[in-house]
């Protein structure tokens, strides 16, 4: 548990007055050593927990003392590449348990993590790997020909190319005979250009040559890059929010005081944690991986989620307590029949973000599981958790929920001023967690990090008198019909609730009459729904220049690998 210093007096608490609906045993603010890094907390986690499951991927095991012994020999073997202190190692996988060995061996050997989508075009890795200057990287061969065509007009002079069976038969306790016995057979022919000074080589040769190595204990400072994390890609140029070691650290204490209260019901026993968002997201690289570990979590790792019909499969093998997901992954599995029929008995904890979660999604999870969809918020930025519901309470509220210990939160106008409580504004962050800026963009991090603190997250919002927070849209999504902003996500939640519908989204499109005028997209979840109902059906629930003047009906929505739906493919 983290240790609690003692809240504001009552005076600031005024300032604050989400402290007053805390849920018991959660603090105002949570103490965090200075001088803690996230080798540190790594490191713990594998002295403490050394006998028990870190993770589990298709059926095998992998202890925390294992992943201990892998990231010393892979860290040991990044050293001798003779990359210097604070070099970028991009990471190109899914879940897998060589990203876990990965991200601590990177980490534990003086390197910054640099996360890569396995599923990005050329042209979107070229653009990363060159902003971030990463010089090596680890990537699944699956997905290896996207940087073949483009490593040459990269910093990159380092490839360890992973496969999907490497470490999935490691004897546990036998390290080097494993390596030894196993590498050579595992090391067919690969095309990556091979230029001066460039190197390719097996993840599991690279774990061989490590075991004869020493891993240099590197001088990793709280101030030191972690992770460059992107973001934007779906709205902009991706850029690198900078992530250094004391945010994560400050954002893994802040998440363990909210969530620790609940996930103690279980009586302290080992816990196990649904891992299906990619680790490469900061969602699950903060909760699942980091939190995880702190409080000694077996991450059940899932490479695929939407093979749903294998994740079920898969989640009927175990008892999970904690399945942090978006709204998209929810509302599939709640509406699964073979998923109604698993044991929900110990999972107390389903914790939502990402992207809105819609209450029909949330009342379809509940009568499933037995366990409410906690709602959170938070972005790379913020590393990333910035508010929360309270997990003690059952009812959906449509609300982001309260700011989090050390966390403060205001809603200004666009002249930057406090609004009051009830009126839309931009929601600003300030806390530990925030970052220190975007990697080599001075002029995007200013435009972003007010005099005092705060970094403008982008979105609406409104904050209610308890401190309650109601995410109205971003403000790029905003739809301006006739000088009346609509915003998209009020239009989804409602027609998410309408019978046949299973999911839909809401953009803006031209309209020569109002300026803009909102179009409509629909799945139906009934074959016989028709536009004629769906009109109807607004004309009940809003007002008239919210009303979809054109509804369209798809087989299914454009998604990031997050499962967020991409409003701006719908718009083009």
């Amino acid at each position: 548990m983290p240790a609690v210093i003692d809240p504001p007096a009552a005076g600031a608490a005024t300032a604050r007055p989400w402290l007053a609906h805390y849920p018991p045993g959660v603090p105002a603010e949570v103490e965090i050593d200075p001088r803690a890094t996230l080798v540190d907390v790594l490191e713990r986690s594998f002295r403490q927990f050394a006998s028990r499951d870190a993770c589990a991927c298709m059926d095998v095991q992998l202890r925390y003392r294992d992943i201990d012994e892998l990231s010393q020999a892979l860290g040991a073997y990044l050293q001798s590449l003779g990359l210097e202190r604070g070099a970028r190692v991009a990471l190109m996988m899914p879940n897998l348990p060589q990203y876990m060995v990965a991200i601590a061996a990177v980490l534990r050997a003086g390197y910054a993590v640099v996360n890569v989508n396995p599923l990005y075009t050329p042209r979107e890795l070229e653009h990363q790997l060159k902003d971030a200057g990463a010089q090596a990287i680890v990537v699944l061969e699956n997905f290896a020909t996207t940087l073949e065509e483009v490593i040459e007009r990269t910093p990159v002079r380092h490839v360890v190319l992973a496969a999907m069976g490497d470490l999935l038969s490691f004897w546990k306790g036998n390290l080097v005979n494993f390596v030894v016995r196993h590498v050579k057979k595992m090391v067919p022919e690969f095309r990556l250009p091979l230029g001066e000074g460039r190197s390719v080589v097996r993840f599991n040769m690279a774990i061989a040559e490590g075991t004869r190595l020493h891993l240099r204990r590197a001088d990793v400072g709280p101030d030191d890059v972690a992770f460059l994390q992107y973001t934007g890609g779906t709205t902009g140029v991706s850029k690198g929010a900078t992530l250094l070691h004391r945010n994560v650290v400050a954002n893994i204490v802040q998440t363990e005081a909210w969530f620790k209260p609940m996930l103690d019901t279980l009586g302290g026993k080992p816990l196990t944690v649904v891992c299906a968002l990619p680790l490469y997201h900061i969602f699950a690289l903060t909760i699942c991986y980091f939190m995880g570990a702190r409080l000694g979590m077996m991450n059940l790792l899932i490479p695929n989620p939407r093979d749903i019909p294998g994740f079920v499969k898969t989640l009927a093998k175990y008892r999970v307590n904690m399945f942090p997901a978006v709204n998209t992954l929810f509302n599939a599995l709640a509406n699964d029949p073979d998923f109604a029929r698993l044991d929900f008995s110990e999972l107390v904890v389903s914790n939502g973000g990402g992207m809105a979660v819609q209450q029909a999604t949330a009342e379809k999870w509940l009568k499933v599981t037995g366990c409410p969809i906690v709602e959170g918020y938070g972005l790379s930025e913020t590393s990333p958790v910035a508010t929360s519901n309270r997990l003690d309470k059952r009812e959906f509220t449509g609300t982001i929920g309260l700011p989090i210990p050390s966390t403060d939160i205001v809603i200004r106008d666009d002249d930057g001023r406090d609004v009051p409580p009830g009126t839309p504004g931009e929601i600003c962050i300030r806390g530990p967690q925030v970052m220190a800026g975007y990697w080599n963009r001075p002029d995007e991090t200013a435009r972003v990090m007010t005099p005092d603190g705060y970094f403008k997250s982008g979105d609406i919002g409104v904050m209610d008198e308890r401190g309650y927070i109601r995410i109205v849209d971003r403000k790029k999504d905003m739809i301006l019909v006739s000088g009346f902003n609509v915003y998209p996500n009020e239009i989804e939640q409602v027609v998410s609730l309408m019978p046949g519908v299973l999911e839909c989204a809401a953009v803006g499109v031209p309209d020569e009459k109002s300026g803009e005028a909102v179009k409509l997209f629909v799945v139906r979840r009934d074959p016989t729904l028709t536009e004629d109902d769906v009109a109807r059906y607004c004309r009940d629930n809003f007002t008239a220049y919210k009303r979809p003047k054109y509804i369209e009906f798809r087989d299914e929505l454009p998604k990031s690998n997050v499962g967020k739906i991409l409003r701006r493919e719908l718009r083009h």
